[in-house]
């Protein structure tokens, strides 16, 4: 996984990345304050945030309410020396909390807990594809007037600041739907592979992946192939393995 650690102390932030890199994850960013950490979470998309709660400035109870509000935030590990902030740091939805000095079996844990996709969870997505009471147009409005694009023929969404792309088999359109209202309607049909981008589950092939390490997906029927984040690959991989 890809993680960005936030901490006051260049100490305390040396030693959590050697204990990251360790576990064989990746110290994409640090950061030791609220601003810098959401500089970073939006410049590398992480899977996972490490932040500390007293720094100098914003809280990281504050920063961690702004990243919880943004679409497809990472998960959030608090680590701190206070553990009078438990109650009002798991009200952030964050996924662990851990006291400092952090114990390599707790952080452990912690990254385990952060990046688990069960096999149940798979499969749920899975069946919700192929038996999904949700609404079967997307709504487009263009210079021809009102057009309905049938789910059927959608491949993928694609975010681009403002507006929404969708990406079919015979046509692109603009809608001015916001990607994270689309995933959260249609979870069980499409998947985010990247902070930008949600696909259609029943119609992906395949994974690439080029010599630089940078994965993309085969789409049925079209010869775009999705960016997939590294923060997504896993999740991916493990979705082929029951499609």
């Amino acid at each position: 996984m890809d993680i960005v650690i936030v901490d006051d102390e260049p100490l305390a932030r040396k030693r959590l990345h050697k204990m990251i890199t360790e576990y064989g994850h990746t110290v994409i960013a640090e950061a030791a304050n609220g601003n810098e950490a959401l500089d970073a979470v939006a410049i590398h998309d992480p899977a996972v945030i490490l932040l500390d709660i007293e720094m100098p400035g914003e809280t990281g109870l504050e920063t961690a309410k702004k990243i919880a509000a943004l679409d497809s935030p990472p998960a959030i590990i608090f680590t701190t020396a206070y553990d009078q902030y438990a109650l009002e740091a798991f009200d952030t939805s964050a996924s662990s909390y851990l006291l400092k000095p952090i114990q390599q079996t707790q952080l452990k844990d912690a990254l385990e807990k952060a990046k688990s996709v069960t096999k149940l969870q798979l499969e749920s997505l899975k069946e919700g594809a192929e038996n999904s009471n949700r609404r079967q147009h997307i709504t487009s409005k263009g210079h021809r007037g009102i057009e309905l694009i049938a789910l059927e023929d959608i491949r993928y969404f694609m975010a681009d600041q403002k507006y929404v792309t969708v990406i079919g088999i015979n046509e692109s359109v603009l809608i001015d739907e916001t990607l994270k209202e689309l995933e959260a309607e249609f979870s069980k049909q499409f998947i985010r592979v990247h902070r930008n981008s949600l696909v259609s589950i029943k119609h992906i092939l395949g994974l690439n992946r080029d010599r630089q390490g940078h994965y993309s997906l085969r789409i049925a029927d079209i010869d775009d192939t999705p960016t997939v984040s590294r923060r997504y690959a896993s999740k991916i991989k493990s979705l082929l393995k029951i499609l």
